[in-house]
């Protein structure tokens, strides 16, 4: 097994649920919410995003998907027993749980969030176990038996992310506690297992940074992740849906087969890390860009990626030129200039709906995505604008230009994730309203709504927004 095999090994992780009957609920808090941000405090959380989601099951997450106001969601969730509260990011983009552990090196212990740090302690908990490299767990993630494995040896991981910090450690098994759903807006506590890593040591921004929580919830799309070892135990769908509401705040987020509304799917690109698509073509105000023919391209890391973990959005520069420039033809007489060393800002008075044209994206399968001027600008302060479009040219490191479509556009949409017949699609939707979601054990549809609820802690500030996940069976214990 060469050195690539291996550290994309590492990056795996098993997050099983067992014991768990009917839907289950996580509260989120947007990271951000409440607070001010500078600008390069967006640019570098979406650089660590980008080192690489629960058929009734409710999970609450926070923000509104716009850059003056979000950046990233975390949830808090329940851990051991007794049940510990945790906060940990929602990521899309990674395919473990951790959280950071008692004797953790360069762990951080406070954090500017407004949220009390908790370290995890395995001794603590009457439910928990360690998990051995022997296991069936630890072998089936890494594809055999570790070289020097012992029965009484740990199975460890070690995650890198794409800004070089990392965290490593050794899986534990216990209990999280869940609010399932029981009926239409109706939830009841529950708790079932997981595996996840205990974090041993962090390094780069995970152990310094100011705004730090106590780990990472990963929702991708490996085999490793939760959703898929649900889906291959027979006890959910693999298919996901969110709506994220920028006007009102909340939003929806679900696992199960959504019925309504219905949406225009494109087939997902196979064998991709990420939630990738074939992009076509770009509109603006109207105009089909000239761009050339090979600008999205799927091969050799490029592609358009869809990413509700990411803030912003990232073009390659030749159609972020482009953009820009169709875009900006509208007001030639505005002063633009460069703020924090990334983002074009100008002042302006008006409505900007009515004194910019629309993004409209075309994507394989008749599937188009339309991003407002409210979308794509973010006011800094009052009568001052930025542009959330940015160069991903300026971002790689290896000279491969990517197209990222994260919160930015995505928001006030409900995007449909179907990855048991391997498309995503989406439909402008009032994400303040509801979604009717089918549960497949009993055939049962439940309306869904939105949540924009308050903290229960005075010292968490801001908007939550709800993960709704349906579950389609009983999660049968099956670790």
């Amino acid at each position: 097994m060469d050195l690539r095999r291996i550290l994309l090994l590492l990056l795996l992780a098993v997050v099983v649920m067992g014991g768990v009957e009917g839907n289950v609920v996580f509260k989120v808090q947007h990271k951000f919410a409440g607070r001010e941000r500078t600008l390069s405090a967006l640019k570098a959380h979406d650089v660590r995003r980008h080192g690489r989601i629960l058929s009734a099951v409710d999970l609450q997450l926070g923000g509104n998907g716009h850059p003056s106001e979000t950046g990233l969601y975390f949830a808090k969730i329940g851990l051991g027993n007794p049940s510990k509260e945790y906060y940990v990011q929602i990521d899309t983009g990674s395919d473990i749980l951790w959280v950071n552990c008692v004797g953790c090196s360069k762990c951080p212990t406070k954090s500017d969030l407004g949220i009390k740090l908790t370290l995890y302690d395995p001794k603590s908990s009457s439910t928990s176990e360690l998990v051995t490299c022997n296991e069936d767990f630890c072998t089936s993630t890494y594809d055999g038996e570790l070289p020097g494995c012992r029965p009484e040896l740990l199975c460890q991981y070690k995650v890198v992310y794409g800004d070089g910090s990392s965290t490593a450690g050794y899986f534990v098994k216990d209990a999280v506690q869940f609010d399932r759903v029981t009926g239409n807006l109706q939830t009841a506590s529950t708790n079932g297992s997981v595996i996840f890593g205990c974090g041993a040591k962090q390094s780069g921004g995970l152990g310094s940074s100011s705004e730090a929580l106590d780990g990472i919830l990963g929702f991708g799309q490996a085999n490793s992740s939760l959703l898929s070892q649900l889906a291959a135990a027979g006890t959910v769908k693999k298919m996901f849906a969110h709506c994220l509401d920028s006007i009102n705040g909340g939003g929806i987020f679900a696992i199960g087969q959504v019925v309504s509304p219905k949406v225009t799917t494109t087939p997902l690109v196979p064998n991709q890390a990420h939630y990738n698509v074939v992009m076509k073509e770009v509109e603006v105000g109207g105009d089909v860009l000239d761009l050339p023919t090979d600008v999205f391209d799927t091969g050799d890391g490029k592609g358009t990626i869809i990413d509700s973990g990411t803030t912003l959005a990232y073009l390659p520069e030749v159609v972020y030129q482009s953009v820009i420039n169709q875009i900006m033809a509208s007001q030639p007489s505005l002063n633009v200039h460069t703020v924090e060393d990334q983002f074009s800002c100008f002042q302006f008075t008006g409505n900007v709906d009515d004194g910019f044209p629309s993004v409209k994206f075309y994507f394989e399968g008749n599937l188009s995505l339309t991003v407002y001027p409210h979308d794509y600008l973010f006011e800094i302060r009052e009568d001052v604008w930025c542009i959330g479009w940015q160069n991903s040219g300026l971002q790689s490191k290896d000279g491969k230009e990517m197209t990222l479509l994260g919160d930015l556009v995505l928001s006030n949409n409900l995007v449909l994730y179907d990855l048991e017949n391997l498309v995503i699609g989406w439909t402008e939707y009032n994400c303040s309203s509801s979604i009717k979601v089918k549960d497949e054990t009993s055939g049962s549809v439940y309306s869904v709504g939105a949540h924009n609820i308050s903290s229960a802690s005075s010292l968490i500030l801001g908007r939550f927004l709800t993960f709704l996940l349906l579950l389609t069976a009983i999660l049968h214990s099956f670790i």
